[in-house]
């Protein structure tokens, strides 16, 4: 029986005051619309207290909002809890005089004896802000206890922020993090320092190991586990050497509120901070994949250099069962730069390829000094030489093998659900310079770089045309980054998939290819950019362009369409709402494919039309391993089979 309801409402996601959701006396949940519900039944006059304590009233019957999502609303609440789907809520208005107060239920607007004990809808004032730009006004600000600490973040329109929270002790340098056990009391208004980084300024620091949270919920100490929310840890990408989890990209909020999840997004050492492994017996690397162990608990996902975390993750001895799924988004693997992430180092492999030129770069290679010469230096200078180390290696404690066991030969998160992919254009962000006027097509796929013989090899089989559009430099370009998508992304990760089905190795594998992209990681400018025409001037998706690395990041976090981002055509919209659909159905239930239930109660309609015409996504032991995203979205049979062959990557690479 649901004890009680308390909803923060509002036009488009959620609100509250400075309080805790034990001062109002229940648990604190922002639904999508969003609503903020607390638990324990109370009179009509109860119920306008405890709104009060939020620095809300009950939330008023009138506006179009109220009348056309009440009812999503109250589908979801008696599909997601155990609410009748005939309960009866308070909401705004005035008493009348025989002793009866305004409620809402599925039957419409009505009344109930003011005394009656009641869930209640609260109004949601909290004011609509995109990423860094929150308003920190104290009404907005909310405190939770967490064991024995006090955290104070706030409330946007959308969600619950808890930023900059740090999640361990500052450590020494070369040291392993530890679980923060500072003051209890912590300020989470802000985010915290960036993690020292190339060519970073006074944002950076070395004392970086903060998290963030983005929540729709806040539960109390007596809420049961059945009602909290899955939560998805999100790694950011920067090749091991930059990046954040504060970037407004990674916005929690559209996630949380839409797919009614948890978001955490974290810091994490960087470049020889983080990376840096000497042959001395003491300094054995990985203290950058130590911190996301440190601060790790839950689903993750992350990007590029995170997805090559998310990887590593799924072998790293200490994290596994630390988390029930994981999505690798552009998981880099095969030759030339991606070959590292991939394909882990020794320690003496490290040193010969990096570190040992490093410590003589910055003037440390002094034999047993060396350590003690590295820690006094400023971080700047550490991290900004050329061969500052960036690299997972095998120390014997957090990678104990080179490459993901996926053969079921050595240890792996058996017991987590796996979901691997690629941008249909990943390898144009890696494929080196764009070619000139006289540059040849053997020159430009040279410059990945790989061998001479292979790039003939490549020529002469006829796998990578070129097409013929009338711009040579571009067409020359097209081949090049094909052959970089095959060759560091698409041939290993579906390798990857195809093994650990073949040996079972995971609880389910999914893998996906993005054929819709957003921006994304453009080196070489305006090639990630669909061609802008009179009726599309902000550039036209059904036209050919590249579909880069990170293109999908917007689309995956919802944060397209807000600031300066405008959707290109009618599809951007649509498609967006589909991706979040997908990904926080992943990280509800383990399967990408939203529950039609779930779609219906919660008034997502676009979403479950376009599925029902599309068909599902299968798994990767099926006919159609592969899910094409795009508008509209199918299935397809692994990739690239000949191609990945020639370039030495075949589908059952992981089986020699």
């Amino acid at each position: 029986m649901l004890s009680s309801l308390l909803f923060l409402f509002c036009a488009s996601l959620g609100s509250v005051r400075a309080s805790t959701s034990a001062a109002v006396g229940s648990d604190l949940w922002m639904l999508i619309h969003n609503d903020l519900d607390c638990k324990s039944a109370r009179t009509h006059a109860e119920a306008l207290a405890s709104c009060a304590k939020i620095g809300e009233n009950l939330t008023s019957t009138n506006g179009t909002f109220f009348k056309s999502d009440i009812q999503n609303t109250l589908a979801y609440l008696a599909f997601q809890s155990d609410a009748s789907p005939t309960q009866k809520y308070w909401v705004g208005g005035p008493s009348t005089r025989n002793g009866l107060c305004p409620i809402v239920s599925t039957s419409g607007i009505s009344t109930a004896a003011c005394t009656d004990k009641l869930p209640a809808f609260c109004a949601n004032s909290a004011p609509n802000r995109v990423s860094n730009q929150t308003d920190l006004s104290e009404q907005w600000q909310v405190t939770v206890e967490s064991e024995e600490l006090s955290v104070t973040g706030t409330r946007d329109h959308i969600s619950f922020r808890f930023l900059g929270i740090p999640y361990a002790n500052e450590p020494a340098r070369w040291t392993y993090s530890s679980l923060y056990t500072g003051p209890p009391t912590i300020s989470a208004l802000t985010f915290g320092e960036h993690c020292a980084q190339v060519g970073a300024g006074a944002e950076s620091d070395e004392n970086c190991l903060f998290l963030n949270i983005f929540t729709p919920f806040l539960p109390t100490t007596n809420t049961p586990s059945s009602a909290l929310k899955p939560v998805m840890f999100w790694i950011h990408g920067g090749a091991f050497t930059s990046g954040e989890g504060s970037d407004a990209i990674f916005d929690g909020g559209s996630l949380v509120s839409r797919g009614d999840v948890v978001v955490v997004t974290i810091n994490y050492r960087l470049g020889a901070l983080g990376f840096l492994a000497l042959d001395d017996g003491v300094t054995n690397g990985n203290f950058g994949l130590a911190d996301q162990i440190t601060a790790l608990n839950w689903t993750i996902f992350g990007q590029s250099a995170g997805a090559g975390s998310v990887r590593a993750l799924l072998g790293s001895p200490p994290a596994i069962g630390l988390f029930a799924g994981a999505i690798a988004q552009s998981n880099l693997a095969g030759f030339a730069y991606a070959n590292t992430y991939s394909e882990y180092l020794t320690i003496e492999q490290e040193v010969a390829l990096a570190a040992g030129a490093f410590v003589d770069e910055v003037g440390c290679g002094n034999g047993s000094e060396t350590l003690e010469c590295l820690r006094a230096l400023p971080w700047q200078t550490l991290q900004n030489a050329p061969d500052a180390p960036r690299y997972p290696v095998v120390d014997g404690k957090f990678l104990v093998r080179d490459r993901l066991s996926v053969d079921d030969k050595g240890p792996v998160a058996s017991d987590a659900h796996v979901i691997f992919g690629w941008m249909a254009g990943d390898g144009a962000d890696v494929a080196g310079s764009f070619p000139g006027s006289a540059t040849t097509q053997a020159e430009s796929i040279e410059g990945l770089p790989i061998a001479a013989n292979l790039t003939t090899l490549i020529l002469d089989s006829g796998l990578f045309p070129r097409p013929s559009t009338g711009n040579d430099t571009l067409d020359i370009f097209n081949v090049t980054a094909r052959v970089a998508t095959d060759g560091e992304f698409l041939c290993l990760d579906q390798a990857t998939a195809h093994s650990s089905v073949l040996h079972n190795v995971f609880k389910s594998m999914w893998t996906y290819q993005f054929d819709r992209s957003y921006q994304g990681y453009e080196p070489i400018p305006g090639i990630c950019d669909p061609p802008a025409t009179p009726t599309h001037p902000f550039g036209d998706p059904s036209l050919p362009y590249f579909q880069c690395h990170s293109g999908e990041l917007n689309f995956v976090f919802g944060t397209l369409g807000q600031a300066s981002l405008p959707f290109r055509d009618e599809h951007d919209l649509p498609f967006e709402q589909i991706t979040v659909d997908i990904w926080t159905s992943f990280a509800r239930t383990f399967d990408p494919n939203p529950s039609p239930a779930f779609l219906a109660a919660r008034g997502f309609s676009g979403t479950a039309a376009a599925l029902k015409e599309w068909g599902l996504w299968q798994e990767a032991g099926s006919s159609v391993p592969v899910r094409v995203l795009d508008w509209p979205s199918r299935g397809s049979a692994w990739m690239e089979h000949e191609q990945c062959d020639l370039l030495g990557f075949p589908l059952d690479f992981y089986e020699n």
